[in-house]
């Protein structure tokens, strides 16, 4: 018998359409058995802010670690059940959830907008690609999980099996909430491992609307339990007995989670930061690469992992792709509203990213840097999380925005003597998750990007991640691997047969 403790007495008034609160209603709870219900009535409140307005709409109750524990043990028991759910069943219940969310699209898409701001067509974009994932594990998990016969002769064979971890963390990220958890739990779950799934403190809601959705198709209360809190609360999942740790977000955090990790030898995935270059060469489609550029550099408001963040331009053509590259931004639009169909620029996520934002250019610009787009004007504290658009011309390694990830529509363009030149800037960062070439000439480009120590390499695109090859960070970027075949096996323990 459990006690329900509920949000809805924490609304405010912000919440005004029917179909969002009913949405925010029935995700903003927490069940409380009453074995830790004298614990509960202590939560600590997390405070919702809309980042288009500064405003604080609604508050959601944290977990402790009285809580967490609790959920620990019921995820232990949880993975006993699921782990011997047959997979086809395992298929159908993934493939059951990927209807209820495109049966909910429209109040998800909305529901992710209000918590951090992403525009509604790009909420709703993250949610068609969330169908394409499932797709892909659905449709491959079959024959990655196959045994292999490794050897047979005449009195022996062996054999490759393999074994899910047990219960695993996934703790999730605010920017792409929906893709980033989803490349843990849908082969986490597929595999037969239980997960304790941590959202973003930016992101709750969103992170209860997907634990409630795979309640809804099937999958048992206690092989997915959503677990609310900040950095305190990571770390107290951490600390248990679990069979693998799988974090997304900042190098620093990134370091600790690791140290936690390693020195339990637990199986670790981090997905960590990124200052993606991208190269123009001599013989680019030069309109066609400064769309490309434009969008993947300013897409999500440029809060995404593998957002562009250092463009270097051969200076044959350096002049005509920064004026065509401006004129692809301003195409864009100016930023509004984030619920407006037309809007592609939104506010940023966070508070104090438009500050940081602000100071990086400033810094740029004084030490030779040239505005080339944009007015230099952040939002104040109480209007909101907004930064415009900037394009910075002529900048170099000796400023700080070439080297820190900006993670915001902040981005420097440089001119490059030629191929070597641009090959050793892009591989001059503390960081290595992907790289970009532009050219008419695919051969030239692979040389390029066999060179550029990078997880993921495209030639005239940038900004793409596809479940069907892994996603995998060099250096301070990361270490294993999710998506892909190898992002299956990253849920798996090996069992060598001798037979």
């Amino acid at each position: 018998m459990s006690l329900l403790l509920s949000g809805r007495s924490l609304l405010r008034s912000v919440v005004r359409t029917p179909r969002l609160a009913t949405t925010f209603q029935r995700n903003n709870t927490v069940f409380i058995p009453k074995s830790v219900h004298a614990a509960y009535t202590h939560l600590t409140a997390l405070e919702l802010t809309d980042p288009s307005n500064g405003v604080a709409w609604t508050e959601v109750p944290m977990d402790n670690l009285t809580s967490v524990k609790y959920k620990y043990q019921r995820a232990v028991k949880g993975f006993k059940e699921w782990a011997g759910v047959p997979l086809p069943d395992k298929v159908n219940i993934i493939k059951k959830f990927g209807e209820l969310v495109e049966n909910e699209k429209e109040d998800l898409a909305y529901l992710l907008t209000l918590e951090m701001g992403k525009p509604i067509s790009q909420a709703r974009n993250e949610l068609n690609g969330l169908q394409t994932r499932i797709k892909y594990f659905v449709e491959n998990i079959d024959f990655i999980l196959e045994k292999e016969l490794a050897r047979k002769g005449s009195n022996f064979e062996e054999k490759l099996a393999y074994e899910p971890l047990g219960v695993i963390v996934n703790i999730s990220a605010w920017n792409y909430p929906y893709f980033v958890s989803s490349n843990v739990f849908l082969p986490g779950l597929l595999t037969g491992n239980a997960i304790l799934f941590k959202p973003s403190e930016i992101t709750p809601l969103t992170g209860a609307s997907i634990e409630r959705l795979l309640h809804e198709a099937g999958v048992p209360k206690d092989a997915f339990i959503c677990v609310q809190g900040k950095g305190d609360i990571a770390e107290a999942l951490l600390s248990y007995d679990i069979g693998g740790g799988y974090f997304t977000g900042s190098y620093n955090t990134g370091k600790k989670v690791g140290a936690l990790l390693g020195a339990k030898c637990t199986r670790t995935v981090l997905e960590l930061g990124g200052k993606d270059p991208a190269y123009v060469r001599a013989d680019a489609d030069i309109e066609k690469a400064a769309a490309s550029l434009a969008d993947g550099a300013m897409y999500n408001n440029g809060q995404s992992c593998c957002s562009v963040e250092r463009i270097y331009i051969h200076k044959h053509i350096y002049e005509k792709f920064v004026e065509a590259y401006v004129a692809e931004v301003e195409k864009l639009g100016k930023p509004m509203d984030p619920r407006d169909e037309k809007c592609y620029f939104g506010p940023l996520a966070r508070r104090p990213q438009p500050d940081f934002l602000y100071q990086l250019a400033m810094n740029a610009i004084r030490r030779g840097a040239k505005l080339v787009y944009g007015n230099g004007e952040i939002s104040k504290p109480n209007e909101g999380f907004w930064y415009p658009p900037t394009v910075l011309a002529d900048v170099n390694h000796r400023m700080e925005m070439q080297h820190v990830e900006t993670f915001g529509p902040l981005i420097g363009l440089q001119r490059v003597r030629d191929d070597d030149e641009a090959i050793q800037l892009m591989n001059d960062t503390f960081y290595g998750l992907t790289a970009a070439v532009y050219s008419e000439s695919k051969d030239a480009s692979e040389e390029i990007l066999a060179k550029v120590d990078a997880g993921t390499v495209y030639w005239n695109a940038c900004d793409r991640v596809s479940p069907y090859v892994p996603w995998s960070g060099r250096k301070a970027s990361g270490m294993g691997s999710t998506l892909g075949k190898l992002g299956v096996l990253a849920f798996m323990k090996p069992k060598a047969y001798h037979l």
